[in-house]
């Protein structure tokens, strides 16, 4: 597959012959690192080093899901924080980016189609109110599968005061779906505590987990989730031991930066299918 092939349309590919993966990488604040190079990046596959034949930099094309908890938990001070920090993120969204926007209650709906509007989804998250319970766990498998079919790097965002009720999945078939798509979570814990689970969405995807007290870290929070989208790095491999095409195997990735003080986040691996 060609580098230019996965600019267009790809955030994670695994195929017989190349594997890509998108990493960012942030300072000890916090704060998109740029200007990195190949030769600053090391990658494992199950452990073994692979050499890194492809490479990239800069800003790609983004389709972002926004998922925001209306529930009754979220009723008041949470829901209305929650709005503000999404148009917030809209802001700060570049005019070719595209977003949706999903209001997350007793069922996922649509609030906002997949879109460079931003008219449109600005309108969607004023229009949330209060109302049904959080199917925590359904909801994010079902917005994965909503993002799931966008181009470029797929994302989702979700804002939540982290507490499931009435689920028919549990946390761990969120996890098992997360880990088995292409799209990197950003979960957004608002109030006292942040459900265990966003750490985890976080980790297997390559996102990041925020747990946000207020309504100022939780606006700065979603900016600079989306600064850290703006710039990422897109890493190629053709791994040592070629994948067997229908075994089923997951296999390890882990991406270091050769650099004191940063840190790299990327997904954890894939499925050889």
């Amino acid at each position: 597959m060609a580098l230019g092939t996965a600019l267009a349309g790809a955030q994670f590919t695994s195929g017989i012959n190349l594997v890509e993966v998108y990493a960012s990488v942030t300072d000890a604040q916090g704060n998109a690192v740029t200007g990195l190079k190949q030769s600053d990046f090391e990658l494992r596959e199950n452990g073994e080093l692979q050499p890194i034949t492809n490479f990239a930099a800069g800003e790609f094309p983004l389709s972002v899901a926004i998922g925001i908890d209306r529930s009754f938990s979220m009723a008041g001070t949470r829901l209305s924080l929650a709005k503000s920090a999404a148009q917030a993120f809209l802001e700060e969204l570049r005019p070719q980016d595209q977003a949706m926007i999903l209001a997350i209650g007793s069922q996922v709906e649509v609030g906002a189609p997949l879109s460079t509007n931003r008219s449109a989804q600005q309108v969607a998250i004023n229009k949330l109110d209060a109302f049904g319970t959080t199917g925590l766990h359904d909801a994010i498998i079902t917005a994965i599968n909503e993002v799931q079919p966008a181009k470029g790097r797929r994302a989702l965002v979700l804002l939540s005061d982290g507490n499931d009720r009435y689920s028919q999945a549990s946390a761990a078939d969120a996890l098992d779906r997360a880990r088995r798509s292409d799209v990197m979570i950003y979960p957004v814990g608002i109030g006292q505590a942040r459900a265990p689970l966003f750490a985890e969405l976080a980790t297997v995807t390559g996102g990041r987990s925020f747990h946000a007290r207020d309504g100022a870290a939780l606006t700065e929070t979603l900016r600079s989730i989306a600064r850290e989208l703006r710039q990422q790095y897109l890493l190629g491999y053709t791994p040592s031991r070629p994948p067997v095409s229908g075994s089923n195997e997951w296999r390890s990735i882990t991406v270091m930066v050769k650099r004191p003080d940063v840190r790299v986040r990327a997904r954890d691996g894939y499925l050889v299918k």
